[in-house]
């Protein structure tokens, strides 16, 4: 029995701790759990292994056989010291991991230690079906910049506070290890320090609705520099006030491809957008009005095509868009697909 619980259990630890259970990891906070999943492996395996290899030794050699269906072995009082070390050993071992686990969430809330980069605050908004991120004054040094897509500083600690605007949301980031919901009534609160650089996905883990599938959204890390590059871009105008009709439609074109996430959901030959979860834009939009694209784009519930069910398109953009955006959105789509 020892032998073949030594021997299944190196085969059994060699075979999981080798399976990449997680994506990429890339956040500090991702390693740490990351570790204390392989430390939850290891010390649950031998114990699983255990209590199989003594199951099926008992099955095999103890089993009843024929004319032993009436008969019953004598009574025994079992072995007391056996039963304090089953008891006092998986309690103690509980007991153990039960500290490493506290040890680990509690690192991984931690704010920054002294010295180091200062905390980044991020709202984060959820309302059936879409994210928003809002970054404060002190980040944009001016007025509250409010997204569609998040990005975020290599190696900066980051501290999300989250709240909904209609039912229960879940935040999770798979890349970051980070998940947390998010409740109406409430701010609940994440912490996560980016440590690679790449985009990673974002969705909602909890069931929200008929456009749950499609309430994702995406985190970009980049440098220091490009992060204070791209909030000074999006904080500003999005074009001067005196560019006429080509700039709109060049500004357009980016915020359709960036920022607004359009191109994510729809199709649109110029754009190269390939989104199936709404319609074709190329189609759709074919020979329809700048007024009839505003609508689209600040009242999507009341122009919803047939086929396309209402309350997946956010309708919440006549917010988190200023005039100037809409403005180059519907110059756009008017210009390469209404015409």
């Amino acid at each position: 029995m020892v032998a073949a619980g030594v021997a299944a259990t190196a085969a059994l630890l060699a075979v999981l701790l080798s399976v990449h259970w997680f994506p990429t990891p890339a956040s500090t906070r991702a390693h740490e759990v990351r570790t204390l999943y392989d430390v939850l492996l290891i010390a649950s395996v031998p114990i699983f292994v255990t209590v199989c290899v003594v199951i099926v030794t008992a099955v095999i050699r103890f089993r009843m056989r024929p004319g032993q269906e009436h008969m019953d072995g004598p009574p025994i009082h079992g072995n007391t010291m056996l039963e304090v070390a089953w008891t006092t050993v998986p309690a103690l071992l509980i007991l153990s991991l039960c500290v490493y686990s506290y040890v680990v969430l509690h690192d991984i809330e931690a704010a920054p230690a002294r010295g180091s980069p200062k905390q980044l605050d991020v709202g984060v908004v959820a309302q059936q079906f879409a994210w928003q991120f809002v970054y404060p004054p002190s980040v944009t040094g001016g007025a509250p910049l409010t997204t569609t897509t998040l990005e975020l500083p290599v190696g900066r600690s980051v501290l999300f506070s989250m709240h909904s605007q209609d039912v229960i949301h879940s935040f999770w980031v798979p890349s970051f290890a980070a998940k947390e919901d998010v409740v109406p009534g409430l701010t609940t609160h994440l912490r996560a320090t980016p440590d690679r650089l790449g985009t990673y996905p974002i969705v909602c883990a909890e069931l929200c609705g008929i456009g749950h599938a499609f309430m994702r959204s995406s985190v970009s890390v980049v440098t220091a520099a490009a992060f204070a590059a791209w909030v000074k871009r999006r904080a500003g105008p999005l074009v001067p006030p005196s560019a006429g009709s080509r700039g709109l439609v060049a500004a357009g074109r980016a915020e359709f491809t960036g920022t607004s996430g359009c191109s994510g959901c729809h199709s649109l030959a110029d754009a190269r957008a390939t989104g199936t979860i709404g319609p074709d834009l190329d189609v759709g939009l074919k020979g329809r009005t700048a007024a009839f694209i505003r609508q689209c784009i600040v009242d999507p519930n009341s122009v919803a095509p047939p086929g396309y069910p209402k309350n997946v398109m956010p309708a919440t953009f006549a917010r988190t868009l200023t005039k100037t955006q809409i403005q180059a959105l519907v110059t756009y789509l008017h210009t390469v697909a209404g015409r």
